[in-house]
C-alpha cells in the first residue's frame, strides 16, 4: 500500500464505480482470453473466490491451485519454478503465502504482474483498497472521518495495510488491543504512533468502550490463533473484544461495522441484522474492486 499514493486509489475507486456501472457484454470484453494465475499456499475463502469471480465479471478466467498437497512443491519444486510454471499459463498472478516478502520475490523473478493476496503477517493490499472503498461508498467520503481498529493489530496484515491507505487521507484512527498484541511499532515510523503526522491521528486504547460512541467507522478484526508462535499467548488474549446488538445501540446512528473475515466470536450474530453492519456488503464491493483493478493490470 505503501506504492499507492492517493491519486492511485482514487482513480482505482472511479474505475471501480465504472465497472459497477457497466452492461455485462462491455465489462466482459475487458479481460476476455486473459487468465489468472492463483497461487494460495495458505487457505482463503473470500480472498480467492473474489478474486476468481473478478476475473469471471470481466470475461477472463482463472487457473491455478488453492492448496500446495495438488503440486509438484509436494515433489521438491522450488517456489520459484512454481511462479515460473504458473506465469507460463497465465497474463497475471495472484499470490498467497505464510512468508514475508513472498509476493516481492515473485514479482521480481516473473514477467507477469504480480498481485499480493497477502503475504505473512506483513499485508494485504487489495484488502485495504476494498476497505478504503468500502468507507468511500457507505460513508460518502473518507477525510474527516474517525476509525476504529479492534483486535489483533499485531499480527493482523490487514490492520496495517488499512493504515497505511488511511495514511493517504486526513483521518483519526483509534486503536484498540490487548497489550500483547498492539501495532507493532516498527511498521509505523512512517506515520508515527502518536500526534499528527502525515494528516492522520492515531490514539491507542485498552478499551472499546471508551471510543464506542465517538467512531464513524468501527473495523474488528479476529485475534488470529494461527499466528502466535506460543498457544499460551493465544489463550491469554482470544476473546478479549466482541461487539453485539447492546453495543451497536451505543454506536453513532449512521456509523457503519466492517471486518475483513473470517470472524469468530468478535461480531455476534445479533449485529448482522442492524443497520450498521456492512461486512457482508464489504466482500460485495472486493469483487468490484477487484475486477477494476484487474482490468488497469491487463489493459494499461
Amino acid at each position: 500500500m505503501k506504492d499507492f499514493d492517493r491519486g492511485d486509489l482514487d482513480l482505482l475507486f472511479q474505475y471501480s464505480d465504472k465497472i459497477a456501472g457497466l452492461e455485462y457484454k462491455e465489462r466482459a470484453s475487458l479481460g476476455t482470453g486473459r487468465t489468472l494465475g492463483i497461487m494460495f499456499f495458505e487457505p482463503s475463502t473470500r480472498t480467492r473466490l473474489s478474486f476468481e469471480s473478478a476475473m469471471a465479471a470481466i470475461g477472463g478466467t482463472s487457473v491455478g491451485f488453492s492448496e500446495t498437497r495438488t503440486t509438484s512443491l509436494e515433489k521438491g519444486e522450488s517456489f520459484a519454478d512454481t511462479v515460473r510454471v504458473v506465469e507460463a499459463n497465465c497474463d497475471a498472478i495472484v499470490l498467497r503465502h505464510p512468508m514475508e516478502g513472498a509476493a516481492r520475490f515473485a514479482a521480481e523473478i516473473s514477467s507477469k504482474p504480480v498481485i499480493s493476496g497477502g503475504t505473512g503477517t506483513e499485508e494485504h493490499p487489495t484488502q485495504a483498497m476494498l476497505d478504503l472503498y468500502t468507507i468511500m461508498k457507505e460513508k460518502g467520503r473518507i477525510d474527516g472521518l474517525r476509525i476504529g481498529i479492534v483486535g489483533d493489530l499485531k499480527y493482523g496484515r490487514t490492520v496495517y495495510s488499512l493504515i497505511y491507505g488511511l495514511s493517504k487521507f486526513n483521518v483519526s484512527i483509534d486503536l484498540v488491543s490487548p497489550p500483547l498484541l498492539r501495532i507493532r511499532k516498527e511498521a509505523t515510523h512512517d506515520f508515527g504512533t502518536s500526534g499528527r503526522a502525515n494528516s492522520i491521528e492515531i490514539r491507542e486504547h485498552d478499551s472499546i468502550e471508551e471510543v464506542l460512541p465517538e467512531l464513524d467507522v468501527l473495523y474488528m478484526t479476529r485475534i488470529q490463533r494461527e499466528r502466535f508462535p506460543d498457544e499460551q499467548e493465544y489463550e491469554k488474549v482470544k476473546g478479549s473484544y466482541f461487539i453485539d446488538s447492546r453495543q451497536v445501540e451505543r454506536m453513532k446512528r449512521d456509523a457503519i461495522i466492517m471486518h475483513p473475515l473470517p470472524r469468530t466470536d468478535e461480531i455476534r450474530h445479533d449485529v448482522d441484522s442492524t443497520f450498521n453492519a456492512r461486512y457482508f456488503k464489504q466482500m460485495q464491493y472486493g469483487r468490484t474492486l477487484r475486477a477494476a483493478l484487474l482490468s488497469l493490470i491487463l489493459n494499461p
